[in-house]
């Protein structure tokens, strides 16, 4: 069975074949996926690498969580399952607070 991993810190040059070619040392690699942001089209210097097997994931762990990539230290750990959003995107706004009493 296969098993995702979290993949952080990457260097923002860091390609999706760069991780594949990467984690490839440790194991079968059936997908691998740079976060890039959708307004600027850079990367968000994480990723996700899945792995075909438990025992290759934890491989990966072992051989790749505080390895130097570029400049940097990555970090990799089992992926956790995505939180659940909350629809209609955040925001907030600035002023006034009509939820408490005030004296406007």
């Amino acid at each position: 069975m296969s098993k995702k991993l979290y993949v952080g810190s990457l260097p923002y040059e860091t390609t999706e074949n760069d991780l594949k070619e990467l984690f490839g040392q440790a194991g079968a690699v059936t997908s691998a996926n740079v976060i890039m942001d959708k307004f600027s089209g850079r990367s968000k210097g994480f990723g996700f690498v899945e792995m075909s097997s438990e025992e290759e994931a934890q491989k990966a762990i072992e051989t790749f969580n505080g390895h130097q990539l570029g400049e940097r230290t990555i970090i990799v750990n089992e992926a956790r399952p995505m939180e659940e959003r909350r629809p209609g995107g955040g925001g907030g706004g600035g002023g006034r607070d009509f939820n408490r009493r005030s004296n406007y």
